[in-house]
């Protein structure tokens, strides 16, 4: 791309940090996303959609009033769309029973809410099975509770750039989902939810169920579920067709678990973390074939999967046992559609290979398009095309990229084509008409959508059109404060624009504690991390599952009344997708968005 315009807030930003990490060692804050196309596209000052949701500023003294209008403890369900905070009561109606319409192999969801003004301690939350009325049984082994914890979260300001934890508001947060622990216990003048979940079987009967939750807080209480299960069926996530991609980040797991790095321990615990991953239905792989392909912006550090040696008689030599090892095991995870290499294009270029001449590792630093540079690839690509050859990846291995200067991607499409006319590409950045062609999974910043002719094509050619979004945009987003409903949202947005999927850069980027804390030293809270250590899900993964989900039944529906000429249903749901725009984020929140095209997919 084009330099971004000096209006862009963050190029200021950039110029002091290049003299600050000459000063400095230090974590390279503002790379890759943000300078890959990340400028800000016009915004309404205002954000309904994040003010209705954040909670009031009180004194200890209101927090008290309005604990002392409390009598004793209180259960009810509430909604999955909002974050409770811990420190008030809900402000809710009481309601006994959950009302939910679901699919076959659908997941769906919501929250329990105790709150107590004395405190409790061993909550438990036990389901029992749901039945109907002609002796149809989903066991309740379908059902999971998880109990809500809090993190420190922050706000948006101005979205990317250096922060100190100071400068900024920050509270706990509801985000972290703990289905693993048996009880819980609140202190005095706290909520705690609960979050509720039934995975329905494919092979459950349509049917009306109910089943009884038993909450005991100190006393028994007895809350009712009813379950609609409508004759539609669901693909399991292997087969949905969204295209998921959610960058990981396997060292990352190594240091939270104190676990030796690429020891067959650390593959045991990657395991737990890649499974969660697939069934969520991601569909492409992360491999970093460079050290550092993204110019360390990350806490943990991210080793290349080859290991590059120049020999003593100037030859080259690359190890791919590790990157075999890896690739293999991710697609044993369930994770196989697409291999993604990251990166010929580093913000950073500095490219670290071992000269046994010289005894020790080096770095090469030649600019790319320079002649240096296309000799110092040219000879790994040719290797490294045969070796994928021989494994039969090539067909589904990309060289990935960044969104560089033009001239730069031009040059390394150029190489990549010499090498192999059959390599693919893809690219995350801003909508080039000039190179759209040469880019096989393309995905572009929120404020682009494709234009329609370019999408027909695109899909026609089995290319991927996909979007993200970044430290950029404060909505939709999926931060820790972000409104739970806005990763819905995106499910929704992705239908509505005719796209196959969407992309976040950071599946387990973890902060130094991530459990604790979720805030980081260059972007908005959570903008690194989308599920925490454990592995434990999170509210903003659940509801991206749910969003998938949708966009799955949105396609299936459309076939289906294609198919059966059913004009009048099919226009009903066109005309809801279409008021899926960003722009009315600004007015309208994501929760009354979806909650209103929702009816659609379940008549």
């Amino acid at each position: 791309m084009s330099m971004i315009s000096g209006s862009h807030p963050g190029i200021k930003f950039y110029m002091m940090q290049i003299l600050h990490t000459v000063l400095k060692k230090s974590y390279c804050f503002f790379i890759a996303f943000v300078l890959m196309g990340c400028s800000s596209a016009s915004r309404v000052e205002e954000d309904v959609s994040l003010a209705l949701q954040k909670p009031p500023k009180l004194s200890e003294a209101e927090r008290t009033a309005r604990w002392d209008k409390v009598p004793g403890t209180g259960v009810s369900f509430a909604t999955g769309s909002i974050r409770f905070p811990q420190e008030l009561p809900p402000d809710i109606k009481q309601n006994n029973t959950w009302q939910a319409t679901a699919w076959k192999n659908e997941k769906v969801h919501t929250q329990i809410v105790v709150w107590s003004k004395n405190g409790s301690s061993d909550i438990t939350v036990t389901a029992g099975d749901l039945e109907d009325d002609k002796g149809n049984t989903i066991s309740s082994s379908n059902i999971t509770a998880g109990f809500v914890q809090y993190v420190m979260t922050d706000e948006f300001r101005d979205g990317c750039g250096y922060r100190k934890s100071v400068d900024f508001d920050s509270s706990m947060v509801a985000d972290i989902i703990n289905t693993s622990l048996p009880s819980a216990t609140i202190a005095k003048n706290t909520t705690q939810p609960v979050w509720l979940s039934i995975r329905v079987p494919a092979d459950a009967k349509g049917g009306n169920y109910k089943a009884t939750v038993a909450v005991n807080a100190g006393e028994k209480y007895e809350l009712q579920v009813a379950l609609t299960v409508i004759d539609r069926t669901l693909p399991a996530p292997k087969d949905w067709t969204f295209r998921l991609d959610y960058w990981q980040h396997p060292a990352a797991i190594a240091r939270v678990h104190d676990l030796p790095l690429w020891s067959d321990a650390h593959f045991e615990k990657m395991r737990e973390y890649y499974t969660m991953l697939a069934n969520a239905g991601q569909k492409i792989i992360t491999a970093g074939i460079v050290d550092e392909p993204w110019g360390h912006q990350t806490y943990d550090d991210y080793p290349s999967l080859i290991r590059w040696t120049k020999k003593r008689d100037g030859n080259w030599s690359f190890d791919y046992s590790l990157f075999d090892k890896y690739i293999a095991f991710v697609m044993s995870c369930g994770i196989s559609e697409r291999i993604n290499c990251y990166s010929m294009v580093p913000w950073k270029i500095a490219f670290k290979y071992y000269d046994e001449a010289l005894a020790k590792d080096t770095v090469f630093t030649g600019a790319i398009g320079t002649p240096e540079y296309n000799a110092f690839w040219h000879t790994m690509l040719v290797d490294f095309t045969g070796h994928l050859k021989k494994k039969g990846w090539f067909g589904i291995t990309t060289i990935a990229m960044d969104e560089r200067p033009m001239d730069a991607m031009l040059s390394v499409i150029e190489l990549l084509k010499t090498v192999d006319p059959d390599w693919k590409i893809s690219l995350a950045g801003d909508y080039h008409p000039e190179i759209e062609k040469d880019i096989y999974d393309y995905c572009v910043a929120s404020r682009w959508v494709f234009p329609d002719n370019v999408l027909q094509d695109r899909k026609q050619s089995g290319k991927a059109s996909t979007w993200y979004t970044c430290c950029t945009e404060k909505y939709p987003n999926m931060f820790t404060f972000s409104p739970p409903d806005e990763s819905v949202w995106a499910g929704w947005y992705t239908a509505a624009t005719g796209m196959d999927g969407f992309l976040r850069w950071a599946y387990n980027s973890w902060t130094a504690t991530p459990l604790q804390d979720s805030r980081f030293t260059a972007w908005p809270a959570g903008d690194t991390y989308q599920v925490y250590p454990g592995p434990l899900t999170s509210i903003r993964f659940e509801k991206i599952i749910e969003g998938i989900q949708d966009f799955e039944k949105i396609n299936l529906l459309r076939k289906l009344y294609k198919d059966n000429n059913e004009t009048a249903k099919l226009g009903r749901l066109e005309e809801v997708l279409k008021s899926f725009v960003i722009e009315r984020l600004a007015e309208v929140s994501a929760q009354q968005m979806v909650e209103q095209a929702k009816p659609l997919l379940n008549e």
